[in-house]
C-alpha cells in the first residue's frame, strides 16, 4: 500500500484539458494532483515548488516543447514523465528524451470516452510513480561495426538451433538498445516482445536496426529467424514462435490479450518453451506487473537458460521480480552484464 497519495503535476497548454484531467483526479485514493501548468516554464517552477512525484507533459507547447524541456529537465529534476500526446513521432522521441510512458491523447467527444482515456492514465501515472528515471546517454545512430563480447564461428555453428527470447515493458526501449547493441552480427536470432502500441513498435525496430550489428525488424507473420535477426512482435498483435522442415518462423496474428497485453511477453515465451525447449535463451527486462513471468517458468522447465535484469538496474522492478520469485531465473544479472552473459552461455 502506498503509504500517500502519488503527488501528480499536470502540464498542458489547454486549459480545457487541464481542468479536465484535474476534475477526474479529485476524489482518486491514489493521486493527488498538486498542480497545473500551461507550458514548461511555468512547470519547472512548479516542480521546484511542489516537488511532485509524477509529470504528465504534452508535446505541443508554446515557448517549449515538451522534448526539449524533458532533456533540459531529467538531469536536474527527475521526474517520471508521462507523455500525453496525438502525435506517435513526437512521443517517442520523448521516450527517448527520459519519458518513462506514453498514453495518445484521445479525442473526447463523451463522458465515456474521458472515462476510458483517464482510467488508462491513471493506470500509467501510478506505474510511473515507482520507476527510476535514468538520465540516458546520445546514442550513437552508426552501425557498431565492432561488437564485443565476440560469438566463435564454431559457437555459433553449435548454436544452429539456438533462440533468444526478450520481453520488456516500462524501460524496455532503454534496456533493449543496450543489450541489442552490444551482441555481435553473429548472434543467433531474436525474438523480442516490448509493451508498446501500434506504430511505435515499427519506429522502435527502425531505430534499432540503424544502432546494432544485428538485423532488426518488426514482425511480419511468417517472418523467418536467422542468424543476426532479431524480431520485434508489432504493436496490438501477438506473436509466437514456430519451427517446421525449414527452421523457425513467427506467427503474428491478432489475438485476445494475455497477461493483459497485446503483444504478450507470456505469449511469446510459452510458445518459446513449447518450441525450442533447452534451445533457448530467456531474457526478461524491466517493466510493471507479471506479464512473462509464467512463461519465463514454462522455458526454465524445459532446460532453457534464463536471465533475470536485476532490481538496481530496472526502471521498474517488477516482470523480473515475479519471474525470479516464482523460479523462472536461472540468474539475475545487472543490464549492462546480459549481452555478456548470453554470449558466454553461447
Amino acid at each position: 500500500m502506498l503509504e500517500r497519495k502519488i503527488r501528480l503535476l499536470i502540464v498542458d497548454d489547454s486549459v480545457f484539458f487541464r481542468e479536465m484531467l484535474s476534475k477526474f483526479f479529485v476524489d482518486d485514493k491514489l493521486i493527488e494532483v498538486v498542480g497545473k501548468a500551461g507550458d514548461p516554464y511555468e512547470a519547472r517552477d512548479k516542480i521546484i515548488e511542489l516537488r511532485p512525484d509524477v509529470l504528465t507533459l504534452d508535446v505541443e507547447m508554446p515557448k517549449m516543447n515538451g522534448i526539449q524541456f524533458l532533456r533540459k529537465l531529467i538531469p536536474q529534476y527527475p521526474v517520471p514523465t508521462v507523455i500525453v500526446s496525438s502525435a506517435p513521432i513526437k512521443a517517442f522521441d520523448a521516450l527517448d528524451a527520459g519519458a518513462v510512458d506514453y498514453i495518445k491523447k484521445a479525442l473526447i467527444q463523451s463522458p465515456q470516452d474521458m472515462q476510458e482515456f483517464a482510467a488508462e492514465l491513471r493506470n500509467k501515472v501510478i506505474t510511473a510513480s515507482q520507476a527510476k528515471v535514468i538520465q540516458k546517454k546520445p546514442a550513437s545512430v552508426v552501425k557498431p561495426q565492432n561488437v564485443s563480447p565476440v560469438i566463435s564461428p564454431a559457437a555459433a555453428a553449435r548454436n544452429a538451433d539456438t533462440v533468444i527470447a526478450m520481453g520488456a515493458s516500462t524501460g524496455g526501449t532503454d534496456a533493449l538498445q543496450t543489450v541489442l547493441t552490444s551482441l555481435p552480427a553473429n548472434c543467433p536470432p531474436i525474438v523480442i516482445v516490448q509493451h508498446m502500441p501500434p506504430v511505435f513498435t515499427k519506429m522502435f525496430a527502425d531505430r534499432l536496426n540503424k544502432l546494432c550489428a544485428i538485423e532488426i525488424k518488426e514482425a511480419e507473420n511468417g517472418d523467418r529467424l536467422k542468424t543476426g535477426r532479431a524480431l520485434l512482435a508489432p504493436g496490438d498483435f501477438q506473436m509466437s514462435l514456430n519451427k517446421d522442415a525449414r527452421g523457425y518462423y513467427v506467427k503474428v496474428e491478432q489475438g485476445e490479450r494475455v497477461s493483459g497485453h497485446k503483444p504478450s511477453v507470456d505469449y511469446l515465451f510459452h510458445s518459446v518453451a513449447k518450441c525450442a525447449g533447452k534451445n533457448a535463451i530467456g531474457v526478461i527486462m524491466t517493466g510493471m506487473g507479471c506479464d512473462g513471468a509464467d512463461g519465463m517458468v514454462a522455458m526454465h522447465d524445459k532446460g532453457a537458460y534464463t536471465i533475470g535484469q536485476d532490481k538496481e538496474t530496472c526502471v521498474v522492478y517488477g516482470m523480473p521480480m515475479c519471474a525470479y520469485k516464482k523460479g523462472g531465473c536461472s540468474v539475475q544479472a545487472p543490464l549492462d552484464k546480459i549481452s555478456s552473459i548470453i554470449c558466454n552461455q553461447l
